[in-house]
C-alpha cells in the first residue's frame, strides 16, 4: 500500500514536497546564525558601565543639595557658617567682627552661605526654618542658665548657585527692622554685588552696614545706586540725523548721472 502511494502521481508529489520542505528547513536553520556567546557578557558589561557613569554623575548633584537637616541643629560657635566655601579666611574674620558688633544692640546676627538648595526649597523658607530651630535651641539654653536672656536673632543667607540673598529676623526684632527693609536689603543691597562679580564679602558687609544703621536709630541709607552706562560717542548717525539729511537725493542724482552719461557717450561715438 505504501509502495502504491509512492508510485502514484500524488505519492510522488508528496515525496518531492516533503523533501523540499526538509531542505528548506535545513537551509533556514543554516542561514540564521546564533548570537556568539562571547558577545553577551560584553553587552552586559557595556550596560553596567553606563549605569555606573549615570550614578557617578547624578550622585554628587543629589548629595550637594542643602536643607535645614544638613545644617547644625544648634547655633555654631562661629557667627559665620560658610557651608558653600566661598569666603576666604580673611573675609570670614572680617565678617565675624562685624557680626559681633550687633551684640551691643542685643542682637545675635549670623551669616550662612549655601551651595545649592534642596528641590522645592527657597532661601527665605530655609532661613525661617533655621531661625526657628536655632531660636528654640538658644531659648532652651537660656532657660537653664538662671538670669540669662537670649538676644534677638538676625540671620543673613547667601545662595552661591543662584547669587541670591535672604534676610530673616525674629518677630520682636522686626519692630526695628521691618520686613520691607529686610527684603530690600536682600534683593538689592546684597544681590547686586553678588550678581555683578561674586563679591560675597562686599554683599555681606553692605547688608550688615545698612541694617546696623537702622538698628541704631539712623536713617535708612536706601538701596544702592545703580550706575548708568556711559554714553559712548559714535560716528554712526542716529535715526533722526538720517531722516533729516538729503543723502537719498544725492544717491538718486548719482544713479541717474551714472546711467545717462554712458548712454550719451555711446550715442555720440556711434554716429
Amino acid at each position: 500500500m505504501a509502495e502504491g502511494r509512492q508510485g502514484g502521481p500524488w505519492g510522488a508529489n508528496w515525496v518531492r514536497f516533503g523533501s523540499a520542505s526538509a531542505s528548506a528547513v535545513n537551509l533556514h536553520s543554516r542561514s540564521v546564525p546564533s548570537a556568539p556567546i562571547g558577545q553577551q557578557p560584553r553587552l552586559l558589561r557595556l550596560l553596567f558601565g553606563w549605569i555606573v557613569v549615570l550614578v557617578l554623575v547624578l550622585a554628587p548633584t543629589a548629595a550637594g543639595a542643602v536643607s535645614v537637616k544638613d545644617l547644625p541643629s544648634t547655633p555654631p560657635a562661629s557667627l559665620v557658617l560658610d557651608s558653600a566655601d566661598v569666603l576666604s579666611r580673611a573675609a570670614r574674620a572680617s565678617l565675624e567682627q562685624q557680626l559681633e558688633a550687633f551684640h551691643a544692640d542685643r542682637v545675635e546676627a549670623r551669616l550662612v552661605t549655601v551651595g545649592r538648595l534642596d528641590y522645592g526649597l527657597t532661601l527665605d523658607a530655609l532661613g525661617q526654618e533655621l531661625l526657628q530651630e536655632w531660636t528654640t535651641a538658644r531659648e532652651s539654653i537660656a532657660s537653664k542658665d538662671s538670669g540669662t536672656s537670649s538676644d534677638e536673632a538676625l540671620l543673613l543667607l547667601v545662595d552661591s548657585q543662584t547669587k541670591a540673598a535672604a534676610v530673616v529676623a525674629s518677630p520682636q526684632l522686626q519692630r526695628q527692622l521691618p520686613p520691607e527693609l529686610l527684603r530690600s536689603t536682600a534683593r538689592t543691597t546684597m544681590a547686586l554685588p553678588l550678581k555683578e562679580g561674586n563679591r560675597y564679602l562686599q554683599a555681606s558687609t553692605d547688608g550688615l552696614q545698612r541694617l546696623g544703621t537702622v538698628l541704631r536709630g539712623g536713617e535708612d541709607p536706601g538701596e544702592p545706586q545703580v550706575s548708568e552706562d556711559t554714553v559712548v560717542n559714535s560716528n554712526i548717525p542716529s535715526r533722526e540725523e538720517t531722516a533729516g539729511s538729503n543723502a537719498f537725493t544725492w544717491v538718486a542724482v548719482l544713479l541717474v548721472v551714472g546711467s545717462v552719461v554712458p548712454m550719451l557717450t555711446w550715442w555720440v561715438f556711434s554716429r
